[in-house]
């Protein structure tokens, strides 16, 4: 008779410790009902790593339900095990109801992620035991401290539980003694109690193999010779203790009176009892074990031995069970204590699922991303670089880290308030199922036929919707995008010429409302669209994008704006740009904002908690900047972006600044710089290539692949198309938080950018109230130029008769690992831009360092938070000048340019006070005064 079929006849089911697809189709589960008296199978992460990452069948299963619809790693896995559960569970049902409930199971394990959390565990069960949906499903948890009251809780539920991860004699009884409590209140609740029921997984085998090691080592070392006699029986000791427990346990009045309703025991399930030492019987654990109102899980092998050469010798359990305890106490005498050792398993056995699990995850992602359209990222660096980002990456895989950023845990990060800030994470999905709302206003848009878009914002609220702009390009029947970020006079000028008022919807785009900036943009254009279509239509050609209970949204309704957004609380504006802040403008230049929204969800499913570290796109990028900028003091991320894309740079440059440059630390981006000799180059640098697929420029690509060459570490992005530029939007928002988790910052607060702000404010309330602004006195004038310096930096650089002889002076500060920052207060056009470029160029093949031109104010809400915050090696050029045409604020005393020199003294003030290098260079005539500045230069560094 098969050796499987006579367990029936001792009293012990046996089960089996796999699950695969073909198992199931194939026909061989029933076959193993049928032949050996099969009577449940059992499952765990390992198992499913196996089958689903190896075995062919879950091919076709896995593409059509990715290409149906894109999912991350847990919810394909889910699915394709679900499947494998439920189809289980219909060929084990008639075992079922044969039993009458006792047998005919099939376990599924929650996430081993939970193993410590009560309350997540629980929940998780729930779901899993919904989603399966089958009166013979055991859902499989730990019997960990946070594990057992979750039992308890879930059998008071009736839901039937596998208990995994047993060890320890005094844990089985707790875990036993929480099943009964759990079968009471269910009782109570006038629940049926025959239905539910319940198995203990006991794990054998992993006990010998620490305890054989422990004992070898005495031996080895000399020990007493009765410790070789001991090898090999801990373990089957151990379960021998633990089946006289259960008798007990299960007897008396307490039990007999819930047997009386049709309770089942929980039985001991003996797993992990595969052999390990092969000089062992590959039986042993089997045969050994044997015993009345047991279960033992084998896995095929194992299962396949005892078919063959079995011995089922009915009570093997109950024999001998005083030598077992004498066992138990000679280890004990000899200095192993079973204790530790089974607490240690418990602790590893936690462990090896979840990497297990990870292991799991980390296969499902690959086999997605061959599937769905993710732009493809790779990195180049040297061994040591690749080394440490590798040992940080582990660390935050054995630590769970991604998991936890994703639920919201600020100890990912300080432990400040960063919680309150990850809106972020999952307003893609939130956008693009109310994606209809900004269809409905692009329509509107295009039926009222508007022929402009003015954006009025800073920072967050405009460097995405530009980058949106310039990279999609004017959208056929769709109006022209347009946006003022500053507050010099010329360039609101520049921008009012180019808008026919009539044809023209502003968009006011403002977080808090009390921005000073959107503020009086909005003043000034109401003013003039009064002027110009009359008091009672001018609000019909403005749209406002605000938080919810702002000032802006007070004002947009009082107002009778024709459109209101409202953006999400718990998002910076920095990454704001996949909120309503950056797809309200892209829906009105004609955008396609579902599809954009549908492609950039790819690359979140991507990033997302349930994808390893180092399949992770978002994360391998976050730990690459983070460790090269902390361990290697490459703290200069300089951007380098096909044409097509060129503006994705200056949000890049917001995010990373803002989001790192603080308490002296972070990372300092470099955007649009030259492309120069490789020579010009420190070893500060991490070089980031941004290439459009359709757009890329040879040159750029030769220069990149001669820094590789030169050993700096390059990430090179290739973007699909411009519609997949917002995976890169969550890309970099996603890394950027990691690196400044790595770096051991706050990645959400700006806190000198609102010390600019403070004195900004002071001086407009002293224009406000009839006050002159500061006139301090230049250290040098000539020729309608002056330079300033605060008495330090005056000090530093003495006195000279030349502009270029202060310039030399100045930049010839900089050392190795230095950078240049130019601060122009001055309208950003074309041909400034050309002359700063050179002033840029020069500076940086002479100084060989790191150079960054950025437009005041523009740039105080982007990198102005690191050159004030980030790490002391900037040296600052700021530029300011006379403007020839000022402009009102209307209701206000002040004029703009009054307060764009209150916003360039604020943010010279700040960097003195941040002990930084700077001077500030003045022009009475900005086009003279770049020419002269240009010439100085060349005589300086000549």
């Amino acid at each position: 008779m098969n050796p499987l079929k006579q367990l029936a006849e001792t009293g012990q089911a046996p089960w089996l410790d796999f699950v695969q697809r073909d198992l199931i189709e194939g026909g061989e589960l029933t076959k193993m009902i049928e032949r050996d008296g099969l009577k449940g199978v059992t499952s765990n992460p390992s198992i499913f790593e196996k089958a689903i990452a190896h075995a062919p069948e879950y091919g076709a299963a896995f593409e059509r339900f990715v290409k149906h619809g894109d999912h991350e790693p847990m919810a394909i896995y889910e699915h394709l095990a679900i499947g494998d559960i439920k189809a289980a569970a219909d060929v084990l049902l008639p075992v079922y109801q044969a039993t009458n409930g006792r047998d005919g199971y099939i376990s599924l394990e929650v996430s081993p992620y939970l193993a410590m959390d009560t309350e997540a565990t629980i929940i998780e069960a729930r779901r899993l035991h919904k989603a399966v949906d089958k009166p013979n499903l055991m859902v499989k948890v730990p019997a960990t401290p946070a594990g057992i009251p979750a039992i308890r809780t879930l059998i008071g539920e009736g839901i039937s539980i596998n208990v995994t991860l047993l060890f320890a004699v005094p844990t089985y009884e707790a875990v036993a003694h929480a099943y009964i409590e759990g079968l009471e209140h269910f009782a109570a609740q006038g629940g049926d109690v025959s239905k539910i029921a319940s198995v203990a997984s006991f794990f054998v085998s992993r006990i010998d193999n620490v305890i054989d090691k422990q004992l070898q080592k005495k031996i080895d070392a000399g020990g007493d010779a009765a410790l070789k006699p001991l090898l090999g029986k801990a373990a089957i000791a151990n379960a021998k203790v633990a089946y006289a427990a259960y008798k007990k346990l299960f007897s008396g009045a307490k039990w007999k009176a819930l047997e009386a309703k049709g309770a089942h025991t929980q039985r001991l399930l003996w797993a992990s009892t595969s052999v390990k030492n092969p000089a062992y019987p590959d039986t042993l654990y089997v045969e050994t074990l044997i015993g009345r109102d047991t279960v033992n899980t084998m896995p095929p092998a194992t299962m396949d031995a005892f078919r063959d050469h079995g011995k089922a010798t009915p009570d093997a359990v109950e024999q001998d069970l005083d030598g077992a305890m004498a066992i138990l106490k000679s280890l004990e005498q000899h200095g192993i204590s079973l204790e530790t050792v089974t607490d240690d398993l418990v602790t590893d056995g936690v462990r090896q699922f979840a990497t297990a699990f990870d292991q799991l995850l980390g296969a499902v992602a690959v086999k997605r991303s061959a599937l769905v359209p993710v732009n493809e990222a790779t990195i180049e660096a040297d061994d040591a670089l690749k080394a440490a980002v590798a040992e940080a990456g582990q660390h935050w895989l054995a630590e769970g880290t991604i998991r936890k950023l994703w639920a919201g845990d600020k100890q990912v990060w300080t432990g400040a308030d960063e919680d309150k800030w990850l809106g972020w994470l999952d307003i893609v999905d939130h956008e693009h199922a109310h994606a209809g709302t900004l269809t409905r206003f692009a329509e509107s848009i295009k039926e009222h036929g508007f022929r402009h878009i003015a954006l009025l914002g800073m920072g967050g609220s405009s460097l995405g919707p530009e980058v949106l702009a310039r990279s999609f390009g004017q959208q056929a029947g769709f109006p022209e995008f347009h946006m003022l970020d500053s507050t010099d006079p010329a360039q609101i000028r520049t921008l009012e010429a180019a808008l026919d008022l009539k044809k023209t919807m502003f968009i006011v785009s403002s977080k808090s409302g009390s921005t000073l900036e959107p503020n009086i943009f909005l003043a000034y254009f109401k003013w003039r669209m009064i002027e110009t279509v009359g008091a009672a239509d001018w609000a019909r050609h403005f749209t406002a994008v605000t938080d919810p209970g702002s000032a802006m949204e007070h004002l947009a309704h009082r107002d009778h704006f024709a459109h209101v957004f409202h953006g999400v609380k718990s998002i910076g504006g920095r990454y704001s740009v996949l909120s309503k802040f950056g797809l309200v403008p892209a829906a009105a230049l004609g955008i396609d904002v579902e599809t954009f929204l549908a492609h950039t969800a790819h690359m979140v499913k991507s990033c997302s908690a349930s994808v390893p570290v180092d399949q992770n796109p978002g994360a391998q990028l976050g730990l690459l900047l983070g460790v090269a900028a902390k361990r290697f003091k490459r703290d200069k991320v300089t951007i380098i972006a096909s044409p097509g894309i060129a503006d994705l740079g200056a949000w890049l440059e917001q995010l990373i600044a803002e989001s790192t440059g603080k308490l002296g630390l972070g990372l300092i981006p470099v955007d649009g710089e030259p492309l120069e000799d490789v020579s010009v180059y420190g070893d500060d640098r991490v070089f980031a290539y941004l290439c459009l697929a359709d757009d890329e420029h040879k040159g750029q690509a030769a220069h990149v692949a001669a820094l590789a060459r030169a050993g700096h570490p390059v990430v090179r992005v290739m973007v699909r198309d411009v519609m997949s530029i917002g995976q890169e939007f969550f890309r970099w928002e996603m890394a950027t938080a990691i690196a400044g988790a790595i770096i051991g910052i706050n990645p959400f607060d700006q806190p000198d950018v609102e010390a600019s702000k403070i004195k900004t404010r002071a001086l407009t309330d002293a224009y406000e109230q009839g006050g002159l602004a500061p006139q301090g006195e230049p250290v040098f004038r000539e020729n309608g130029i002056a330079v300033f310096a605060d008495a330090t930096n005056a000090a530093e650089l003495g006195r000279h008769n030349s502009l270029s002889a202060y310039l030399k002076q100045h930049f010839g500060r900089t050392e190795p690992g230095d950078y240049i920052a130019i601060l122009a207060y001055i309208e950003r056009d074309k041909a400034h831009v050309a002359a700063l470029e050179r002033v840029r160029k020069r500076l940086m093949t002479h100084r060989k360092v790191a150079t960054c031109l950025g437009f005041g104010p523009r740039f105080l809400h982007s990198t102005g938070q690191a050159y004030k915050g980030g790490p002391n090696t900037g040296v600052f050029l700021q530029i300011t000048t006379d403007d020839a045409h000022d402009l009102p604020v209307p209701g206000h005393k002040y004029s703009f340019s009054q307060v764009k020199a209150a916003q360039a003294e604020g943010d010279l003030s700040v960097l003195v006070e941040r002990e930084r290098r700077v001077i500030r260079v003045h022009f009475k005539d900005v086009a003279r005064g770049l020419q002269d500045l240009t010439r100085a230069l060349e005589h300086a560094f000549h």
